[in-house]
């Protein structure tokens, strides 16, 4: 079959198993060239295939040399229907870590049930006995309850009041201004169930009560922050009161967790081009706005250059863990320096259909977006012929 790319809305309905393991393998490359990180040994990654879940699960492998599982949802492929992007992903890691003597085991199906737990649970016995680390870094638009069976779904919206502000179609370069209505007690209730701690603190109880978390273990979990620019829509909506429980849940679990000299930790990242973040209105347009920014000044980093610096620089450092006022670690630190925003902000004034070209990395942004499909991936001959039905290893032992 020869894969191109298909859109629907924000979505790429193909992925391109040569590219997705390119892009996985000049991960791996990166995290090699680095010194090695002092870390864990046996991981648990749940949310595995895409994005941080994905490359902490690289990091931490080709990094700290630790034997991982991998928990995620994706479809495979057949002869006819390409898998989604995470799928491959999986494949490619799979591939290189087991050639490289490390063991990586994956998981697939609906993190947020009872059964998967279970799962996950037996395999860690069965593989490693303990984990020395949870990450979780799952990204969903909906969750079916396990105890209670209630459907939510999270939206994207502000609260409180309506708001109007400039945005940007990546696939047109058209800026225009969009205006997002405030979300009901209920909607903000539903992206909490998703989006928040709740699932996380379950992974964390059952691990416990099964005893396979290690002492010293650490869980760590995923957030972000962003300049006031996003902040009605981002940190003062209904996603930001979602990430406002995990924070919360951090806190309780860091409790929780003394009794096995563990940590719970969450991490604010910076702002990245996701599956997630490419639906979000304005987010789009203030991304290639800072890409711009932080190439220009050297400061720029992707998912796996994060991730390794987490691990290495902050996690795994030998001192203290570095937290901020709120108990977080940053490594947002460079998308927030102060020089940093007052320029994305100044571009923000002035941006407009005509200006984007010149002033932004509208062109970064699409092809990082691209290449969470496997798309764009430089080496990789588009129009040769490949099999789309690629197996992970070790879903089919």
């Amino acid at each position: 079959m020869i894969i191109q790319p298909k859109f629907r809305g924000f979505i790429c309905t193909t992925a391109h198993p040569t590219g997705c393991a390119k892009q996985v393998q000049e991960q791996i490359d990166y995290v090699k060239s680095q010194k090695p990180i002092q870390g864990p040994k046996k991981a648990l990654v749940i949310g595995a295939s895409t994005g941080y879940g994905l490359a902490s699960r690289i990091a931490l492998t080709f990094g700290a040399g630790a034997d991982t599982i991998g928990v995620f949802f994706e479809k495979p492929g057949s002869e006819k229907r390409t898998a989604t992007a995470g799928w491959y992903n999986t494949a490619a890691f799979e591939k290189a870590a087991t050639e490289a003597g490390y063991v990586a085991k994956s998981i697939n199906g609906d993190a947020f049930s009872n059964e998967i737990k279970q799962e996950t649970i037996d395999l860690i016995k069965k593989e490693f006995g303990k984990v020395d680390i949870v990450v979780y870094s799952l990204a969903a638009p909906r969750r079916v309850h396990p105890d209670t069976g209630e459907v939510f779904s999270s939206v994207l919206k502000p609260i409180g009041q309506a708001y109007t502000n400039k945005t940007v179609d990546f696939h047109t370069g058209k800026v225009s201004e969009v205006t997002l209505e405030p979300a009901t007690e209920e909607e903000i209730r539903h992206t909490v169930a998703v989006m928040g701690g709740e699932d996380w603190k379950m992974w964390i109880d059952a691990l416990e009560e099964a005893g396979v978390l290690a002492d010293g273990v650490i869980t760590l979990a995923y957030s972000y922050i962003g300049p006031k620019i996003t902040h009605p829509v981002y940190r003062e909506g209904t996603v930001g009161r979602a990430k406002d429980h995990l924070e919360a849940t951090a806190h309780e679990l860091d409790a929780q967790l003394k009794k096995l000299n563990g940590r719970a930790f969450v991490s604010v990242n910076k702002a990245v081009v996701t599956q997630s973040s490419s639906a979000i209105p304005v987010v789009p347009l203030y991304i290639s706005l800072l890409f711009k920014v932080m190439k220009e000044k050297g400061l720029h980093e992707g998912c796996i250059e994060q991730m390794y610096r987490l691990f290495a620089d902050r996690l795994y450092s030998g001192s203290s863990v570095e937290v901020d006022e709120a108990g977080r670690i940053r490594v947002d630190d460079l998308e927030m320096r102060e020089d940093v925003q007052e320029e994305v902000l100044a571009l923000w004034n002035q941006v407009d259909s005509e200006s984007l070209k010149s002033i932004s990395d509208l062109e970064g942004y699409r092809t990082d977006f691209f290449q969470l499909f496997g798309f764009e991936t430089d080496g990789v001959d588009y129009e040769a012929d490949v099999n789309p039905d690629v197996k992970i290893p070790s879903l089919n032992a």
